[in-house]
This record gives C-alpha cells, sequence and structure tokens, in this order.
C-alpha cells in the first residue's frame, strides 16, 4: 500500500472539513472494499477519513411504518438486531449472508451503499423496500440513488447518515453466493409494500442492481412462486464473468424469486 494519513472524524461537519484539506481523501466505513482496492494499488488516496464513530450515523429505530438504521451500523449489528427481525426479517436475514463473520463485523450498511458493488446485498433491499438514503446533505430515494455500477447519487463530500426501510407486508430474499467469496452471483429481494408487489435484483444486472417490473405484475395478480418462475429475463441486461454467463444469471433470477416468494409466504 502507498503511504496514507488516517484521520477519525468525530462529526459529519469534522469528516467533510478533513475531506476538503486532503489532497485526495476518502471516506472509510468498515474498508470492505477501500482498504482491498488500496491493497492492490487499485486506490492510493493521500487521506482516509474513518466516518463509523460519528454519532449521527449509529442507531437502529423501529417507527410506524419503516426501519430507520445507522449507515454506521455492521452487518453483524443488523443480523443480530431484535427489532429488524421483528419488523423486516428478510433484511436482517439478507445481513446475515454477507461474507464471512470477520466482514460481517466490519463492513457497514452505509459503506456498501455508498459503495454500490454490483455483487452487494443491501442494495437490492433498497430498492425493494423504497428505502430513503438520508445523508448530510438531504435525502434520496432508493429508485434515484443508483446510478450505475460503482455509481451513485452522492456527491464527493456527502455523507450517507441513515438509511430508512419501509416494513413491507412480507419479504423475502433468496441469493446464490459465490462459493469462495460468498458475494451475490445473482439475488433477488421480493416485498409486498402497501403499493403492491416489488422485486429487485442484484449480482446480475450489467448495469447495476434493478427491479423485474414483469415479475411485480404477475405478483399483484397471484402472490406465489409459481407466479415469477415463468417470466424470461433477456439474457443481453445481465453480466458475464468467469463465475457466470449472461444466459446462467438470467436463468437464476426466476428460481431465486420463486424461492424468495415462498420465504415470504
Amino acid at each position: 500500500m502507498y503511504a496514507t494519513n488516517y484521520a477519525k472524524a468525530t462529526s459529519l461537519e469534522d469528516a467533510v472539513a478533513k475531506l476538503g484539506a486532503a489532497e485526495d481523501g476518502k471516506f472509510l466505513g468498515g474498508g470492505q472494499t477501500l482498504l482491498a482496492t488500496m491493497k492492490q494499488r487499485l486506490a492510493a488516496p493521500s487521506d482516509v477519513i474513518d466516518v463509523t464513530k460519528i454519532p449521527e450515523l449509529q442507531g437502529i429505530s423501529v417507527e410506524a411504518d419503516r426501519v430507520v438504521i445507522g449507515a454506521a451500523t455492521t452487518h453483524a449489528a443488523v443480523a443480530a438486531s431484535k427489532e429488524i427481525a421483528g419488523a423486516i426479517p428478510a433484511l436482517a436475514y439478507l445481513a446475515g449472508t454477507i461474507g464471512d463473520p470477520a466482514v460481517r463485523n466490519m463492513g457497514t450498511m452505509g459503506g456498501v451503499l455508498a459503495n454500490n458493488d454490483p455483487a452487494a446485498d443491501y442494495p437490492a433491499a433498497a430498492l425493494a423496500l423504497d428505502a430513503t438514503i438520508m445523508t448530510s446533505k438531504g435525502e434520496h430515494a432508493a429508485a434515484d440513488y443508483f446510478v450505475g455500477i460503482f455509481e451513485t447519487a452522492l456527491e464527493d463530500d456527502e455523507i450517507i447518515t441513515r438509511i430508512a426501510y419501509k416494513i413491507p407486508r412480507k419479504a423475502g430474499y433468496e441469493k446464490f453466493r459465490n462459493p469462495a467469496s460468498r458475494y451475490s452471483l445473482c439475488s433477488v429481494f421480493v416485498a409486498l409494500l402497501a403499493d403492491g408487489p416489488r422485486v429487485a435484483v442484484t449480482g446480475s444486472g450489467n448495469e447495476g442492481v434493478f427491479r423485474v417490473p414483469e415479475m411485480e405484475a404477475a405478483l399483484a395478480s397471484n402472490w406465489s412462486p409459481d407466479a415469477v418462475r415463468g417470466v424470461k429475463i433477456d439474457p443481453e441486461t445481465m453480466l458475464a464473468d468467469i463465475h457466470g454467463s449472461a444466459e446462467y444469471r438470467a436463468h437464476l433470477i426466476p428460481v431465486l424469486a420463486a424461492r424468495a416468494v415462498a420465504k415470504a409466504g
């Protein structure tokens, strides 16, 4: 790794000030992506500003119709939260499938959403649960937040503070994991909200996380695994790599969607 300055921010204002004073600074959450890219010399920031101890980024609360989670909350904390398990069991389950214990105890929800890795899990939950991404500068609806692979609506000095997920009537998550990394090769989050079904896919789209309107329409008429099992996905819209072809990922989506609906009940 290149020489890098480390600083721990004590507030949102402090974090932004430290970033502004750096030649080429980066905010640091759990570091599961940034530190790995630095080790590979794919990134060489002059400064990393640790935002995980900022008070505004802490806490989990359940409100009347939503669950609000601080951006610095680790995957392990989400998976173990009785509040989240009681309101959105599928979200707690999702967190427990991320990486291994080391990753889950270091990685943060805000870091994942800020990075928007195409193989990340939380983006599918955010889209399916119509989440609101709260930041140091305002709010972003999940539908507008995810711009493309590794791209979001965040400005360079904008920090995610909290994420608010709508509490669904029912929801399920099914993940096909890379056997080595446990990252998502293809995953589907289904949810039944007050305004209807939502189906979101991560790990497969060549433009990142996306919804499947055809499956949502099918579930609106018939909430059952059979409703989504026959929906065809265009391989031209899928990623292809050494772990799976575009055709394979397109095949996986309806299979996983049917399993997710069965889990949701």
